[in-house]
């Protein structure tokens, strides 16, 4: 590796690492989760030796990619658990949050939204531009303001009702 690439990672670690960190707990709601995967990023990019064209983004759909295969993964092992031992255990709360926080309303409702929904809501309340959030998310980058539009009254619906 490079001098400069070195330069170049540490720059985009000290930058990046806390708007990514922020992202992804929110998205999880596991602080522990998303710091797992901020970090398994910036080691895949460090592996990988030399900066992608457009590194803040690569990061994202790297994460991104990382929490939906931790995601998939914790499912199938609920699933699997749960015809085991179904029985053993009451059922846990669904949000596990109380209802009268402004913050934990907050992240109920987001968990209630499609997958699609709450990553772009999120993305966005990180700064990320409607060109980021469309490669991101492998959408058309014109569609982003609508389904940006439509995302925020399917939240405010969910919060409020």
């Amino acid at each position: 590796m490079s001098l400069q690439f070195d330069e170049d990672f540490e720059r985009l670690f000290r930058t990046e690492l806390p708007r990514l960190f922020r992202y992804l707990d929110r998205l999880s709601g596991e602080p522990d989760l998303a710091a797992d995967l901020v970090q398994e990023a910036f080691v895949r990019l460090h592996r990988r030796g030399e900066m992608p064209e457009r590194p803040q983004l690569w990061l994202v759909t790297v994460a991104l990619n990382l929490f939906r295969n931790a995601r998939s993964t914790d499912s199938r092992r609920r699933r699997l658990l749960t015809g085991w031992a179904g029985s053993l255990s009451p059922a846990a709360s669904p949000t596990g949050t109380d209802e009268g926080e402004s913050p934990s309303r907050v992240r109920a409702a987001l968990k209630r939204l499609p997958s699609r929904d709450r990553e772009m809501l999120l993305l966005r309340a990180e700064g990320y531009s409607y060109r980021e959030i469309s490669e991101a998310l492998k959408l058309r980058e014109a569609s982003v303001g609508t389904l940006l539009a439509r995302a925020k009254r399917a939240f405010r619906e969910v919060y409020e009702g």
